[in-house]
């Protein structure tokens, strides 16, 4: 790659610089690429910047072959700007070129074991649109971290476990155990009883009371609470499959909370011995520097806590994973947990040299600026969104699609639908709150899932009428719009590194609708099947390898893509 030569170049040019920063400017002004190296430099040099700059930029001219660049400019206060020579890039499209759908793919790496932990929905109740951001998030990660070359494991950790159930079971029980039940159900069951326990008047006490010797008595293993929580467990399993299908989205493991509860006691005791957990008022917990509450793992009734999961949780996963990098995929809101989860298990000497990660993210707003709900002010289901996506996607699709048949028409809505709703997720900065619009994320102009579809969508159907591409001679490829595309497709293997390095799935989003803005340009000022056949054989190659980069990227991103639209 282009990137990989000229860093090589600098580093022979400056061997004193501790790290080689290249960028890539918003402006086609300021070169291919730019540095601040001499700014850097100065100092210890005991120079100006721009003299520093000129002395890197002799240097470079003279440690690259001759002919690698086009120009190398000094700007104040001591930036230099290269720009490649034509004939590098030309040559650079044939390792693009020969790739095909392995472009992007590093040719070497370490191969190293990173579980993803993502989506994590509770058991017997439906999933909202609260867990979209983790569950497409996560998806995009193990996509990302797999075609990187990595040993990815996807983990669902299911909120199967915990005090919830006591209030069920006990629900479950005073309302003469039904056969016949549903999520909507146990829901409704959740919400009637837990609304009674606040109610002290009319035995809000004694009921909570109930819930919690029904927990109880399922964490220590009675029988008739294990029966009527695999029912429960078994319904919302289904369920969950049925978002997941819709989705696209899959799990290596399915592991909840009720997996590791034979393992807390042991954890408890361990923490004991090493004296790195103490007693508090009759619970047991984990003091944490820095944080003023501690991480408690026990509680005085003797019930344990989802953090004396998470322990557990970790040592199984380096255990038999054998992970050397953990990411939890988590909104904002649990970051103080994941601070204290992590100093817990290096203190308990669970982790040496693992790395773990919360990968944080927002809130899902309306366009009110508030969390996402209904107008009556209750959660938003994830089916209820999806779907409602899909039935926008096909008005759409029918305004500008009424020759195709109402099956293709409905095939296209749902590609375009679900795209859209993950685009609009993937595409912003995932610490931040996102705005959930339903013009923006189905235009299909601009940063949206749409358009990325679509300009697929017609790059295939260029390819289509050409019927074949003989050899593609690159020497054809030399206008401005032409080289910046391949350069452009030169990114993508930095951008998919950079992913496994910094974990934000936008980084992708961001290149791919530059990478479709540039090649919409190259083929609206260029012609290509009427070009002349040498000419035209260079553009068809450059469009396809344009398209396969778009189809590599979407799918990612968990996003399918389509020949026709």
């Amino acid at each position: 790659m282009i990137r990989n030569e000229l860093e090589q170049y600098l580093r022979k040019a400056v061997p004193d610089a501790e790290t080689i920063e290249l960028t890539i400017p918003e402006h086609a002004q300021f070169g291919h690429f730019t540095t601040n190296i001499a700014l850097r430099l100065a100092k210890a040099r005991g120079k100006s910047p721009m003299d520093v700059a000129e002395e890197i930029a002799e240097k470079l001219r003279t440690v690259a072959p001759e002919g690698f660049f086009a120009n190398i400019e000094i700007v104040r206060p001591g930036f230099v700007n290269i720009w490649i020579a034509t004939g590098t890039i030309q040559n650079s499209f044939k390792e693009i070129n020969e790739a095909k759908n392995n472009w992007g793919k590093p040719t070497t790496i370490e191969k190293q074991t990173v579980v993803i932990d993502y989506s994590g929905p509770n058991i017997a109740k439906p999933m909202g649109v609260g867990h979209l951001r983790s569950t497409v998030i996560g998806q995009a990660l193990y996509n990302i971290f797999t075609f990187a070359g990595w040993n990815a494991i996807g983990d669902n950790h299911l909120g199967d476990w915990g005090k919830q159930f006591g209030v069920l079971i006990a629900a479950y029980k005073e309302d003469g155990k039904p056969e016949d039940i549903s999520i909507d159900y146990l829901v409704g069951l959740y919400v009637a009883y837990s609304t009674r326990m606040k109610d002290v008047a009319a035995g809000g006490a004694e009921l909570g009371e109930a819930a919690r010797r029904e927990v109880k008595k399922l964490q220590d293993g009675d029988e008739e609470n294990l029966a009527i929580w695999k029912k429960f467990y078994a319904i919302s399993i289904e369920e969950f499959k049925r978002m997941y299908n819709m989705l696209g989205v899959s799990f290596d493991h399915t592991l909840g909370e009720s997996y590791y509860n034979s393992q807390l006691e042991g954890i408890v005791k361990v923490a004991l011995e090493k004296n790195v957990a103490i007693e508090s008022e009759g619970a047991i917990v984990i003091p944490i520097e820095g944080i003023e509450a501690p991480m408690i793992i026990r509680k005085s009734d003797g019930a344990y806590l989802y953090p004396t999961t998470d322990i557990a949780t970790i040592k199984h996963r380096i255990n038999e994973f054998k992970a050397d990098c953990m990411l939890y995929v988590v909104g904002n809101e649990q970051a103080m947990h994941f601070e204290q989860l992590f100093s817990a298990v290096k203190k308990l000497g669970i982790v040496t040299d693992q790395k773990l990660a919360h990968i944080k993210f927002g809130l899902m707003l309306g366009e009110d600026m508030k969390k996402f709900s209904t107008r009556a002010g209750k959660t938003v289901s994830l089916l209820g969104l999806l779907e409602e996506a899909i039935a926008r996607a096909k008005k759409v699709v029918d305004e500008k699609q009424p020759d195709l048949s109402e099956e293709e028409r409905q095939k296209i809505a749902e590609v375009v639908g679900i795209g859209a709703v993950k685009y609009n997720d993937l595409s912003q900065n995932r610490q931040s709150d996102i705005v959930f619009n339903w013009d923006r994320m189905l235009n299909f102009e601009g940063n949206s899932g749409p358009y990325l579809q679509y300009t697929y969508a017609r790059l295939k159907s260029i390819l289509r009428k050409a019927e074949n591409i003989s050899t593609c001679d690159v020497d054809n490829l030399k206008d401005e719009t032409e080289l910046q595309v391949i350069m452009r497709l030169q990114e993508f293997p930095e951008v998919i590194e950079s992913i496994t390095k910094q974990y934000f799935p936008h980084y992708l989003t961001d290149y791919l609708y530059t990478l479709a803005k540039d090649t919409n340009a190259m083929y609206q000022k260029m012609p290509v099947l009427k070009a002349e056949e040498n000419e035209r054989n260079a553009r068809l190659a450059l469009i396809a390898a344009a398209a396969q980069t778009l189809k590599t990227g979407l799918e990612l991103l968990g996003i399918k893509t389509l020949e026709q639209m």
